[in-house]
């Protein structure tokens, strides 16, 4: 396996440590997938809507991150005030695959006509695994290597806003409020034994969008994700994307010092879209024979009333 990816479990082998590192998955096309990180965006699209995603990070690396996430969400009721979702996650890298699962619920409230104010609450829990005889170890018969972690449960409690337009949104939140301990390692007797504990930490997410419209076939949207986390750099996505003909998807990223991208999607019929990201790193990871980049796909399906059609398709 790559130095570059297991690096933090090598660490740990020789010094008593603390990782508060950032956990959760990233995404380039993350204006398709909103409610991962935001409960108040269910039932926002109006329609019950299913995203499928899957994310192959850094590839050519041995052990580097995969993602898969599929989400459902849809508004309950004909006044659409209440919003109800399901977002499952599993986040393989390395050694370790974790997989989240949680029940979203929204209520919104009508500030105008065309405005809205959406109040979310996440609750889930996620399972993780550690495959400790997929590491090379320092010295064979280490027992901190001798018996794996399988499915350990954490739950997870997470919080939204979202404020929302047919033109923009700005929405805030943090998907889990609660800073579980994986594992503690650190209870020996024997003060040059190693030990290491790894926990989760609060992910605050800031993201905002507004829809340009330029003529009748071509509408323009800038966009932003902020994530901040204790003992993570803070992460800021920006993104262009161009909408032609109500079709037609282009768009470029930038990941504040650690990637660009290019997007590209298709609005097939009213209920289907496809969507293809590529990310290439600025960093001197980036810089590496053995990766190629990084790769995301995305499948949404969304299903209508037969009195409400969507006319020109959400941006959002």
């Amino acid at each position: 396996m790559n130095k570059l990816l297991v690096i933090w479990i090598l660490v740990v082998c020789s010094f008593t440590v603390t990782i508060k590192a950032q956990q959760d998955a990233q995404y380039t096309q993350y204006m398709y997938n909103t409610i991962s990180v935001n409960p108040a965006y269910a039932g926002s699209r109006g329609v019950l809507s299913i995203m499928g995603l899957h994310r192959s990070q850094w590839v050519g690396l041995d052990g580097a991150p995969r993602t898969q996430t599929l989400t459902i969400n849809t508004p309950i009721g004909d006044k659409e005030k209440v919003g109800l979702g399901l977002s499952i996650v599993n986040d393989e890298i390395g050694p370790t695959d974790e997989t989240f699962f949680g029940v979203d619920f929204s209520y919104t409230i009508r500030t105008s006509d065309t405005h809205k104010l959406s109040f979310g609450l996440k609750a889930g829990g996620h399972l993780l695994n550690v495959d400790f005889q997929r590491l090379s170890e320092f010295t064979e018969g280490d027992p901190l290597f001798e018996n794996n972690i399988d499915n350990r449960f954490s739950p997870q409690v997470g919080i939204g806003v979202y404020y929302h337009t047919d033109r923009y949104y700005l929405g805030l939140s943090a998907p889990n409020l609660l800073e579980t301990n994986h594992f503690d390692e650190s209870s020996t007797q024997d003060s040059d034994a190693v030990s290491f504990l790894a926990e989760e930490r609060i992910n605050y997410y800031l993201i905002a969008g507004y829809v340009f419209d330029i003529n009748p076939d071509l509408k323009f949207k800038p966009a932003l994700l902020t994530k901040a986390v204790s003992g993570a750099p803070l992460q800021v996505d920006v993104s262009a994307n161009f909408l032609l003909y109500n079709r037609l998807t282009l768009g470029a990223a930038y990941r504040w010092s650690a990637a660009v991208s290019g997007m590209v999607g298709f609005q097939v019929s009213d209920a289907m879209m496809i969507g293809f990201a590529y990310d290439r790193e600025t960093t001197q990871l980036g810089q590496t024979q053995f990766n190629d980049g990084s790769y995301e796909v995305m499948l949404r399906f969304e299903l209508f009333k037969k009195y409400k059609r969507m006319l020109t398709p959400r941006f959002f």
